[in-house]
């Protein structure tokens, strides 16, 4: 599986940037930034996401989201 690497040009993200690169609402990103799940800086009501560690972040998803599918055998996979 190949990286995905975030083309944005710039060393930290907002909220705004992520929403409009996954495609979700600011409810989505937010609620993931309050777990901790994606590591983030909070300036006053601002977050901030390194590029770096919002990459990182998505690659790990993608790897968790295939053990699953890999474990779980009545996930369906198309192409089989």
């Amino acid at each position: 599986m190949e990286r995905i690497t975030v083309e944005i040009d710039k060393p930290w993200l907002t909220v705004a940037d992520i929403c409009e690169y996954m495609d979700v609402s600011t409810f989505v990103v937010t609620s993931v930034l309050r777990t901790g799940e994606l590591p983030a800086v909070k300036f006053g009501r601002e977050w901030r996401v390194a590029r770096l560690d919002f990459e990182d972040w998505i690659n790990s998803q993608r790897r968790s989201e295939r053990l699953v599918e890999s474990e779980d055998p009545s996930v369906e996979r198309i192409g089989r």
